[in-house]
């Protein structure tokens, strides 16, 4: 086995190390999913994706897909601003993934290229809206620092 190979077979297993911990973890709060659900208006329309104030206060949603951001380590990865490391980077990435397709690689992982599923996060599944929310922001420039706070009001 190859120096690369030995490391990128290190990356994954911790990776994969860390999610089963977090999932340990999370499954001791109670479930928060519904709660995460978009809103729905009298018209039958959904609440905005993301609520951002001064490039790092977000709504309640946002401040959830940071904490699953956070939970599930993925700065181990793809870089503690989500500019990329041994992952690419999500800044770039989430620019042209459709919410369908980012839910795909949270939950199934692309374990060829070293990405764990995180099917078995309680807090990663239960937020990958939020999460989602959290990344476009991030993405799109709005959250101009990846440390994010709550909105008071919220």
């Amino acid at each position: 086995m190859t120096r690369t190979q030995t490391s990128r077979l290190a990356v994954v297993l911790f990776a994969a190390a860390s999610a089963l911990v977090i999932s340990i973890a999370s499954a001791q709060e109670p479930g928060k999913g519904a709660e995460n659900a978009p809103e729905k208006g009298a018209a039958g329309t959904t609440s905005p994706l993301y609520k951002v104030v001064d490039g790092f206060k977000v709504g309640w949603r946002m401040m959830n897909g940071f904490r699953a951001w956070r939970a599930g380590a993925c700065d181990r990865c793809h870089g503690a601003n989500q500019q990329g490391l041994v992952g690419p980077s999500l800044l770039e990435s989430l620019k042209t993934m459709s919410k369908e397709e980012f839910a795909q690689t949270v939950t199934e992982g692309r374990l060829d290229k070293g990405m764990p599923s995180f099917k078995t996060s309680k807090t990663v599944m239960d937020n990958i809206d939020n999460l989602y929310a959290y990344l476009k922001g991030r993405s799109s420039g709005q959250i101009t620092r990846a440390r994010v706070e709550p909105l008071e009001e919220e």
